[in-house]
């Protein structure tokens, strides 16, 4: 314990009141002198003299000086600091943590973390009202494709995308599909929510799904009690998206109503997507989005490494967990909706024909072949 009761005092005082305390330390100094000073003050005459050469009558002159050393030999180079600016300005809504992971900076997340606060370039954190549960240990439990969730993404609420989607008339809509285990993720998109765009979302990932070898039998599909995958609210029978799941021996499930928390880990994919593509990304045409959508989804389910799951992305989770599976089941690029279901509603040459609907789909598990249509199975090309 140190002997002087002085800084005690000031340890135990806060910042704004220690240079108060310590003026009065000076005013009697130079009043009565430094042994009286120390005397009555309780410390030692050399803190005395320490504080009468700081002061200068200003309490300015009286705070704690910082122990910083002047120079530091492990601070990262000028070079360093500017190629991490330079990829946080192109991506700035990724973290230290990833950045580094991506790009293989040469210094410490910590480093990072320091230069982006230094440059003004950390965005606030959003205030979490409530906590979620950590669902990790038991989802790693679960066999993958044992439940799936299915639900749409409004794309009218985020102001980076907003423009481009005006001017090029771009979806309003995100359809996505997610496997909680290994977090793959396949995307389409529509101008509108509709249950014939959910019906042939689900019928490509299905078929899809059956072609790479997934057996489809017992698995759940789980979704929301939206209209475009429950139909009508006063329906008495099933909706063609319900339908389409159950044709592939498949269960369709939906959560409670107000149960958010049913869908949280398709609502974390939501927000990721938000913020490390349409954020980021501008957008020139129609075929501009869709060809940058594709890539994004490559990389997210091949090359982006998942913190959450050990560093690991989905495809290296499913060669562990399910070799046997076909690699390619990665590749299904996602589509318009909109050109999906007009190829379908195209009649074939020699006549008029009508389409009947619902659709008559093709058996479960049959090969991806071009005689199935192009626009809704297109060939996959074989993985690197």
């Amino acid at each position: 314990m140190c002997p002087f009761p002085f800084y005690d005092i000031i340890r135990g005082s806060k910042v704004s009141e220690r240079a108060r305390y310590r003026l009065a330390l000076v005013r009697w100094a130079q009043t009565h002198g430094i042994k009286p000073a120390a005397r009555t003050f309780a410390t030692s005459p050399q803190t005395v003299r320490k504080w009468l050469r700081r002061c200068d009558g200003s309490l300015a002159s009286l705070q704690d000086h910082s122990r910083a050393p002047h120079h530091s030999p492990k601070r990262i180079s000028p070079a360093v600091e500017a190629q991490v600016l330079a990829v946080r300005k192109k991506l700035p809504t990724y973290g230290a943590a990833r950045l580094k992971v991506l790009f293989g900076l040469p210094c410490s997340e910590k480093a990072i973390r320091r230069v982006l606060r230094q440059h003004h370039l950390i965005s606030p954190r959003r205030t979490i009202r409530r906590k979620k549960n950590d669902l990790r240990a038991l989802k790693a439990l679960m066999t993958p494709f044992q439940r799936v969730h299915a639900d749409t993404k409004h794309l009218d609420d985020i102001p980076e995308y907003l423009p481009a989607r005006r001017a090029a008339h771009l979806p309003g809509f995100q359809y996505t599909f997610r496997e909680p285990v290994s977090g793959l993720q396949f995307l389409s998109y529509a101008q509108e929510l509709a249950g014939v765009y959910a019906e042939l979302f689900a019928q490509r990932i299905l078929q899809h799904l059956a072609a790479c070898g997934v057996l489809l039998p017992g698995t759940t599909w789980q979704t929301d009690n939206g209209s475009e995958f429950i139909g009508s609210w006063n329906s008495t029978t099933p909706s063609g998206f319900t339908r389409t799941v159950e044709h592939y021996q498949a269960h369709h499930r939906t959560i409670p109503p107000a149960a958010h928390t049913w869908q949280s880990d398709l609502e974390t994919c939501h927000r990721l997507i938000e913020d490390e593509f349409f954020r980021i990304e501008p957008f020139r045409d129609r075929r501009d989005f869709l060809q940058k959508a594709a890539t994004y989804q490559l990389f997210f389910n091949t090359l982006r490494p998942n913190s959450a799951k050990g560093g690991r992305s989905p495809l290296d989770i499913l060669r562990q967990r399910c070799p046997q599976l076909d690699p390619r089941i990665v590749l299904l690029h996602p589509v318009f909706l909109e050109d999906t279901l007009a190829h379908r509603l195209r009649p074939p040459p020699g006549g008029n024909h009508v389409r009947p609907y619902p659709f008559r789909w093709p058996i479960p598990g049959a090969p991806l072949t071009a005689a199935a249509g192009p626009a809704l199975f297109p060939v996959l090309p074989q993985l690197g």
